[in-house]
């Protein structure tokens, strides 16, 4: 049985490795939680995957990659009626760039009626997104079905608030609904895991004093763990805040590194260590997979952080 659960849509990612060559894609397996599963299996926590995907190659594909990384598919349906979602990544100089293909996939069609609440409530830790709450109404439900079931059980709930614009469309609310969504998931996390810039727009304060106590308004009263990207992250305990520095590498590509960051934060929290430990050893983890294409390939193993970890002390 896994520790950690991550509950969410996984795609199909096509990554263009030279922006010089446009046209050449290499394939790989993306989705938020899917990334954040198989960065904790390399870190060496039993982790599983909740949702759904397509009776297609692209489902196959994924399923065979989370078997090669020891990140349990077994609470995965396989729905016979919808694609399983796909995305491209270009890169320029203002950065990476997502295209998606995901409307009316199978994991947007999963609904809280097909929720493995059982398995969920008897895990240690279950982890979903701002994605996972936003790719449809019925993904919605079950969402905030899951987090109710963990709770329920005594499972630790973790949340990153992930926010995508245009999964928030103006004719939906826009961000004001995105901002809603995610203040009740916040509510209902024991872990809190955003991104400042994710805060910024939702709150419009760049402060990350601010944006930690935004995230205890909503009712989050446990971690809260901002993540900065170059600037590293900021933990928040009840009693307490801290810095946590960034790890210095020559980045060529972002993509999955905040993912790449919650699954090796909710590793270490499982393994025994303490907050503050976990989040250094997350920031080290997510720098690291910058360092390559794509989002899974580059998440480095628990043995190479341990490398880089002990390189600088």
């Amino acid at each position: 049985m896994a520790d950690l659960l991550c509950l969410g849509e996984p795609l199909i990612e096509y990554n263009q490795t030279d922006p010089a060559q446009p046209d050449r894609f290499l394939r790989g397996v993306g989705g938020d939680v899917s990334n954040v599963a198989i960065a904790a299996a390399r870190q060496g926590c039993a982790a599983g995957m909740v949702g759904a995907l397509g009776a297609d190659e692209h489902g196959a594909a994924i399923r065979a990659t989370w078997r090669i990384e020891g990140v349990q598919d077994d609470l995965v349906a396989t729905d016979p009626e919808a694609p399983t979602g796909v995305y491209f990544v270009s890169h320029g100089p203002e950065g990476h760039r997502f295209a998606f293909l995901r409307a009316g996939s199978a994991a947007a069609r999963l609904g809280p009626d097909r929720l493995p609440t059982a398995a969920i409530a008897q895990a240690r830790a279950l982890h979903l997104s701002g994605i996972s709450l936003a790719i449809s109404d019925a993904a919605r439900e079950a969402g905030f079905a899951a987090m109710r079931a963990a709770r329920a059980g005594g499972t630790l709930t973790s949340f990153d608030t992930n926010l995508r614009p245009a999964l928030w469309p103006e004719a939906s609310g826009g961000l004001d609904r995105a901002r809603e969504v995610i203040a009740a998931a916040l509510a209902l996390a024991d872990v809190a895991l955003p991104g400042a810039d994710d805060l910024s727009r939702l709150m419009g304060s760049d402060d990350p004093a601010a944006q930690i106590d935004w995230c205890r308004a909503q009712g989050c009263a446990g971690l809260v763990v901002l993540k900065r990207g170059a600037e590293g992250a900021r933990l928040a305990t009840p009693e307490a805040q801290t810095d946590i520095p960034p790890r210095r590498v020559s980045p060529v590509d972002a993509t999955g590194a905040g993912d790449c960051f919650d699954g090796a934060f909710l590793a270490r929290l499982l393994a025994g260590d303490a907050p503050e430990a976990a989040a250094r050893w997350a920031a080290c983890a997510a720098a690291l997979s910058t360092t390559g294409y794509g989002a899974v390939a580059p998440i480095p193993t628990r043995e190479s952080v341990m490398l880089a970890q002990s390189a600088v002390q």
